[in-house]
């Protein structure tokens, strides 16, 4: 399915293009909730609260996703009822433990720009919820009822957002419980 938006026709992604995350995140309270274990390295990046921050937070988020791969990109948007699914009409995936989203392929300057800090839910921010490139090589994922993202892909992207100034990223084992210090899973 295909759906315009700006001047342009976006495809609309289906359960198909989301299977390889849904078939491999068990739930529970390691990385391999949010992200499957296929990658090199993981990390948690903990979302700052609305203003200056998280502006900086989100623009060097999708800098460094960009840097690794320019796109295409699926793009995922939550459904819960605060925030915008950017394509109301469009057929929700589930992914997750059931949650509703409605996925689609464009890239970083969609990813920046189709919902702002009002639209989305005002403790997560405006990014999309799940982004991934085509190729699988990295996954971003902020699960519904935390306040934090998760990352896994190549060891150099996962020490980029380790080492940036604007973001508070943790290095997480597949083992290990990836909730922040200071941080409750729910």
């Amino acid at each position: 399915m295909e759906l315009p938006k700006d001047g342009s026709i976006w495809r609309i992604g289906t359960s198909v293009d989301v299977a390889w995350i849904t078939g491999n995140t068990p739930p529970g309270r390691t990385i391999g909730a949010a992200i499957p274990l296929v990658y090199a390295a993981y990390a948690t990046i903990i979302v700052p609260d609305p203003g200056p921050e998280r502006a900086a937070h989100d623009r060097a988020v999708l800098a460094e996703l960009a840097a690794q791969s320019a796109g295409p990109w699926w793009l995922g948007y939550l459904e819960s009822g605060d925030t915008d699914v950017v394509f109301p009409s469009a057929p929700r995936t589930t992914l997750y433990t059931g949650w509703n989203y409605v996925f689609v392929e464009a890239g970083p300057d969609q990813a920046a720009a189709w919902r702002d800090e009002n639209s989305g839910s005002a403790w997560r921010g405006s990014l999309p919820e799940v982004i991934f490139p085509a190729d699988r090589s990295w996954l971003f994922s902020t699960l519904w009822d935390d306040d934090w993202s998760c990352l896994g892909g190549p060891a150099p992207l996962v020490d980029r957002f380790l080492r940036h100034p604007d973001l508070r990223a943790l290095l997480v084992t597949p083992d290990q419980d990836a909730t922040p210090p200071g941080h409750t899973a729910l």
